[in-house]
């Protein structure tokens, strides 16, 4: 039975809205200098995500890192990791409260508690312009979890191995050793590369359309922390209609990894773990 609205259910809805996070109170993004420091970056590694499929990848700290788009319009699955201890992983629940649901540059991606910390900074994004479109969509989102085979199961009724979910775990197992069934608890909710997303303004359904993304664009982060990234190219392909399938067109993705060769990192530090004592009032 559907609900009675009370009388003053107006004045209800037309409370004020507030930001939970001052985000005043954040560590400072040094911008200014990591924009000196892109002016001498050279390329010491890269890998190559082939079509739905995944790939590890390792960034020291200070170090900077690019997915870019080079065959077509491909979006990706990010997880990060510390790389010293795989239980700090990166949160995206905590970063889309301290943020916003999609990021750009100088915001960050944080590890997950009692970490909570840094673990890598946008310092560009050739889809910055994208902005906020009129159905509300907007790119790189933390929102969405990941294409899963579990959802897919339960949708379909089919098994799908190339899902974000089922791609990464074999990328993680093939990094460490471990077999998929005791590393595959690991693999986190992603930061959705180049993947444009939104909710219905009807429904507040969450939505995927054509990823604006086209080969020659990228998103730069440099590395808050030693990291072991994990990236999937999405069987979605640029998200544009079929998911979790082998419909859509897909196209690798590739990884670089930059030292900063000048003195612009000179005196940089690395992001230190969270001080909060951990007592919880005992």
């Amino acid at each position: 039975m559907t609900a009675t609205e009370p009388a003053d259910a107006a004045e209800r809805r037309s409370a004020e809205p507030v930001v939970c996070y001052d985000v005043e109170n954040l560590p400072p993004v040094e911008l200014d200098r990591y924009e000196r420091a892109r002016q001498s970056l050279a390329k010491v590694d890269e890998v190559l995500v082939p079509p739905r499929q995944a790939r590890t990848f390792h960034v020291a700290a200070g170090q900077f890192f690019r997915i870019n788009s080079v065959e077509g319009s491909q979006v990706g699955d990010l997880n990060l990791f510390n790389e010293h201890d795989l239980n700090e992983r990166f949160f995206s629940g905590k970063t889309r409260q301290l943020h916003a649901s999609h990021l750009t540059r100088g915001d960050r991606m944080w590890s997950n508690l009692p970490h909570l910390r840094p673990m890598a900074t946008i310092t560009h994004d050739t889809l910055e312009w994208y902005g906020w479109d009129d159905d509300g969509g907007g790119v790189h989102d933390v929102i969405g979890t990941r294409c899963d085979p579990y959802t897919q199961q339960t949708l379909n009724g089919a098994d799908y191995h190339h899902c974000c979910h089922s791609n990464l775990t074999r990328a993680l197992a093939d990094e460490t050793g471990q077999e998929m069934a005791d590393i595959e608890h690991h693999v986190h909710d992603v930061l959705n590369v180049f993947m444009c997303t939104g909710f219905t303004r009807d429904t507040q359904q969450y939505f995927m359309k054509a990823s604006p993304v086209r080969p020659g664009d990228y998103i730069e982060f440099v590395a808050e922390i030693d990291l072991l990234g994990a990236l999937s190219a999405c069987p979605g392909g640029d998200c544009s209609a079929s998911h979790s399938d082998d419909e859509a067109a897909c196209y690798p993705l590739l990884v670089e990894v930059f030292d900063c060769t000048d003195d612009s990192m000179s005196g940089w530090t690395p992001s230190a773990a969270n001080e909060y004592d951990r007592s919880h009032g005992r």
